[in-house]
């Protein structure tokens, strides 16, 4: 959202809190002016709202509503926090101006006697402050009952004689001391803090001080005038702040944000060990019990890996929906890994079902000193990837050398959406060969991109979400080129093979994808054979059959030959199915299964096909096997380089000199 419409929202959210003498279009510039110093100072930030009144009782709460999803949790507190201070400043400055009149009408007493006391004794006796008046030993000459009822007096007369110092806490003794001496001397004119006071009957209060000196004719100090503030109430809520921001609302441990830090504190110290929990199946609970008994059960969950950690001395915390963190120091992983299985395994009954959990487990054991607590947490998250991959209840310990092979994996994945929007993605066709005529049958559009196959490309695209827009692309613009090529070239123009990855043959827009490229392209039905991702079909998916009715000829891709798949040519029209598997060497005790295999296909009617064959000692190990025809004997050629290769293979030879 843009800034100058997060101030129009945040003016009208203010305006409705407090009255603010300014025009919508005023208080709209100071906020939007606001927007663009909030990053780098929310204290100028917190002190220019209250300067502008926006001082209401919900003002605050609205301001946070208005920001949150915009600035960062940690900003948003310092602005709270900034804001309170501000508040605080705002009224003790307002005080001041009180506490001035009362020292000034004091003096007045003295020199218009009865009429000057009564507004001074007024003044005094009716402030919302607690005030003291103590010569400079702490002795209190006077105080009102304001004072009295914060530290825990019947009435300000109860104050008289008594030392002030009485009511600090033991620990602020020397430092108030000081800073009171500091004011008497003259080299503060006041000052301000904010301490813990303890009540006449041992509770603490916590209060602001503002305190200052009285002085007589020569300018000799004689008293102290120190103001006190109750901001009990205040400070318990700077402190539920402060907790929301560092701690997980559901199970009260530290949240992810808390636990970095305590990371990173403890990465100068003992060797750790970084536990990254994810409990398996919890979706289970949430789907079948309801998010209630989840939420009761993560809360369980938590209990017993907090009394884990306090047993060990170590850290745990919430960082995320079912994550779970665990940093220890001078570890044995395999037993601690052991002790959380056996904590999180005991069954407990939550809402009358007895559930029990597992969770995979990532491990970073004796990182090297110059890590970073982020760096620490994104090895456990992967390390906890590859647990996940092993199924349930597993354990995986941190391997820098497969991690920095992923990485450039995920780097890769990252950059796509770039590559393909700057057009480094190409389409290329592979020729498909007839083992028995040796013809070329067709040509089978394939993505080509920083020397990665189409099979790789797409992996990487399903990873990121863009195998569906990129499976489009790729439909659309091999029909087009295809559909030039049977304009230019006729029946000599190559059937254009499409093989759709998984994601993409379970598309519920797959037919309509597949009509409209068609219709946009003028390419016949009869020139096109699209082959879905077998898995997609035993999914139960009836993409092969609607394709089927609307008269293209459709393959299953990525056959292996079981049960289930030889179950599915009995009931979904296909020509062909495709495999990867190796060429079977004919000396091979494979050789025979594999003839056997085809020739079963061959009696349901259906040719079948090898993809990835690259040699033609391949080829004959195929055909030898009964495969009617391979994809990849020659290399893969862009759209213009099949375009010449037609446009040769159509012109007449030269006549004979």
């Amino acid at each position: 959202m843009e800034l100058p419409e997060i101030a129009a929202r945040w003016m009208h959210a203010l305006t409705s809190t407090a009255y603010i003498p300014l025009s919508h279009a005023e208080i709209e510039r100071a906020l939007l002016d606001s927007l663009a110093e909030l990053p780098d100072s929310p204290e100028s930030v917190a002190t220019r709202l209250v300067s502008l009144h926006a001082t209401g009782p919900d003002s605050l709460r609205v301001t946070i509503e208005v920001l949150s999803p915009t600035f960062e949790l940690p900003l948003l507190a310092r602005l709270s926090s900034a804001y309170a201070q501000a508040m605080r400043m705002d009224a003790f400055d307002q005080q001041e101006q009180v506490k001035v009149a009362i020292v000034r009408a004091k003096q007045r007493v003295e020199r218009t006697l009865k009429v000057s006391q009564a507004r001074f004794r007024e003044v005094f006796d009716s402030a919302a402050l607690g005030i003291a008046i103590t010569d400079l030993t702490g002795r209190c000459v006077e105080a009102n009952d304001a004072l009295a009822e914060i530290v825990g007096l019947a009435s300000g007369a109860d104050m008289h004689e008594r030392d002030l110092r009485d009511f600090y806490h033991p620990d602020d003794l020397l430092t108030l001391g000081a800073s009171y001496r500091q004011v008497s001397e003259g080299r503060l004119d006041r000052f301000r803090d904010q301490r813990e006071l303890i009540r006449a009957d041992g509770e603490p209060v916590w209060v602001h001080l503002v305190v200052s000196v009285l002085r007589d004719a020569d300018g000799e100090p004689t008293h102290h005038v120190t103001m006190v503030e109750d901001i009990s109430e205040l400070h318990l809520l700077q402190r539920s702040l402060d907790h929301q921001l560092l701690h997980d609302s559901l199970t009260g441990l530290s949240n992810r944000q808390h636990f970095l830090s305590q990371v990173e504190r403890q990465l100068d110290g003992e060797p750790i060990t970084l536990y990254h929990l994810g409990l398996d199946a919890f979706s289970v609970v949430n789907n079948g019990l309801g998010h209630d008994t989840g939420d009761k059960l993560l809360k369980i969950v938590a209990n017993r890996l907090g009394k884990l950690a306090d047993d060990r001395r170590a850290v745990v915390a919430r960082i995320g929906g079912d994550e779970f963190g665990l940093l220890t120091t001078g570890d044995n992983v395999t037993a601690t890994v052991e002790e959380i299985q056996e904590v999180l395994g005991e069954p407990t009954f939550v809402d009358d079902h007895g559930i029990a959990l597992s969770a995979s487990i990532g491990v970073v054991d004796r990182p090297p000193a110059f890590a970073t607590a982020a760096e620490l947490m994104r090895c456990a998250n992967a390390a906890l990837r590859q647990a996940k991959a092993r199924g349930k209840r597993q354990w995986a310990l941190h391997d820098p050398h497969d991690d920095a092979r992923r990485r450039g994996k995920y780097a890769l994945a990252a950059s796509m959406p770039g590559a393909w929007e700057h057009g480094e993605v190409e389409i290329v066709y592979a020729p498909v060969h007839d083992l028995e005529t040796h013809e070329v049958l067709g040509a089978v559009a394939r993505l080509h991109w920083d020397d990665l196959s189409h099979n790789d490309t797409m992996a990487l695209a399903d990873s990121t979400g863009l195998s569906l827009p990129i499976g489009r692309w790729l439909l659309r613009e091999a029909c087009a080129q295809a559909a030039r090529w049977v304009e230019r070239f006729g029946d000599g123009a190559p059937t254009l093979h499409i093989a759709l990855g998984a994601l993409q043959s379970r598309n519920e827009d797959l037919v309509a994808d597949v009509k409209r490229a068609l219709d946009e392209t003028g390419l016949p039905p009869e020139r096109l054979r699209i082959a879905l991702d077998i898995s997609s079909v035993l999914a139960g998916d009836d993409n092969a059959l609607v394709l089927h009715d609307s008269g293209i000829v459709t393959a299953l891709d990525g056959f292996r030959g079981g049960h289930d798949e030889l179950a599915v040519l009995t009931e979904v029209p296909v020509r062909t199915v495709i495999t990867r598997a190796p060429a079977p060497s004919q000396d091979s005790p494979l050789h025979q299964a594999m003839r056997g295999l085809i020739a079963t296909v061959h009696g349901f009617g259906v040719r079948f096909a090898a993809d990835e064959v690259h040699t033609t000692s391949e080829a004959d190990d195929w055909r030898a096997a009964g495969a009617d025809g391979v994809i990849g004997l020659l290399p893969a050629l862009t759209a213009d380089e099949v375009t010449e290769l037609l446009a040769r293979a159509a012109s007449p030879p030269p006549a004979a000199s």
